[in-house]
């Protein structure tokens, strides 16, 4: 975990910068002493939202079958993929 204090970002936003991007990890700035901010490069963040809803819809399925709600079959889902590939191909 990187812990910057905030006059590095005020003072050496540059550096800030460089370094959430190098290491592609959030950066905590703190203000007096304690926690204020996460800084993190756009790249990160992304990666991080798509996974948030990746495992949302993962935690949504889940919920769904414990639920009873009955899925595809893998042969079904693969015909489907199949026949919307096909019409986005024409």
């Amino acid at each position: 975990m990187m812990i910057r204090p905030s006059a590095a970002l005020r003072n050496d936003y540059a550096a800030i910068s460089e370094l959430a991007k190098t290491t592609q990890e959030p950066i905590y700035i703190t203000k007096n002493g304690e926690g204020d901010l996460v800084v993190m490069s756009i790249e990160a963040y992304e990666r991080r939202e798509q996974l948030l809803e990746l495992r949302a819809s993962i935690l949504k399925a889940e919920e769904r079958r414990l639920s009873g709600v009955k899925g595809k079959s893998l042969d079904a889902f693969e015909e489907e993929l199949r026949r919307k590939h096909d019409a986005a191909s024409d």
